[in-house]
């Protein structure tokens, strides 16, 4: 039995090597230390069926309530919660924002968000396998339990921090964002893929940073489009301000539908 793997598109299969002839790579790793099975790949598909039918679930909502939806995702300490907070300044008594906020543990930056005009859903996953290093749709769909979305004109989905497992779940977002900030390197679209080629936003932020760590912003956005063309890549800082209006910009327009 081969390797399961999930495609951009969302399906999922698995590679019996030698039933077919290859003209393309995988870069499998090393698995040696499991065995691959039938049941294993079973699995793997009940999980991905489940979590998309969920996901479905969660769109008929936001449709129904006219709510936009974006998934925020990022590595731990890129400045995602701190991209949020001054969204949510920004945008208060203007825009009906909700906040699913993701976290393994704590509420924490739950508490960064309070009283900033926005409804907040702490959605801690620890108690899942693993401490659940991803938003999955099924929990979502609880953690919108705790958003009135009658009220709201905007949801945000801030994912788990982690540069892998969030991009391979839909929860029923209309667009996903990333934070990526400068001192991650520039080689982080190079050694994710996955992640940098599923978002439609990328905000490069700490630029405030680039004199300090002798960086190359261009080499940034280059990486970048190595593995997505189509991606928007404003570069900002939270901390600072600067660039942050055209991450507004581009919100307002996503939020009446004019953007993805």
């Amino acid at each position: 039995m081969g390797r399961f793997h999930r495609h951009d598109d969302g399906t999922g299969h698995t590679h019996e090597h030698g039933d077919h002839p290859h003209d393309h790579t995988h870069e499998h790793g090393d698995h040696s230390g499991y065995i691959t099975g039938s049941h294993r790949v079973e699995v793997l598909e009940a999980i991905f069926a489940e979590n998309d039918t969920r996901a479905d679930i969660n769109r008929k909502l936001f449709a129904d309530n006219h709510v936009r939806a974006l998934n925020l995702m990022s590595s731990p300490g890129s400045g995602k919660t701190t991209v949020l907070q001054a969204t949510l300044d920004e945008l208060a008594g203007e825009v009906a924002v909700g906040v699913i906020e993701g976290d393994i543990a704590t509420d924490l930056d739950a508490a960064k968000l309070g009283g900033r005009g926005a409804q907040i859903s702490l959605l801690n996953t620890g108690n899942g396998f693993g401490g659940e290093c991803h938003l999955d749709a099924p929990m979502v769909n609880r953690a919108l339990q705790g958003l009135d979305l009658t009220r709201l004109d905007l949801v945000v989905i801030e994912n788990v921090g982690n540069l892998v497992c969030p991009a391979e779940f839909d929860v029923g977002e209309h667009a996903k964002v990333m934070v990526y900030s400068i001192p991650e390197g520039e080689d982080k679209p190079l050694k994710y893929p996955v992640m940098f080629r599923a978002v439609d936003v990328v905000l490069l932020n700490k630029v405030d940073l680039v004199p300090y760590l002798d960086a190359d912003l261009d080499s940034y956005v280059a990486a970048v489009r190595t593995v997505n063309s189509s991606a928007t890549i404003l570069p900002v800082s939270a901390r600072t301000g600067a660039g942050m209006a055209d991450w507004f910009d581009w919100l307002r327009q996503f939020i009446v539908g004019s953007a993805t």
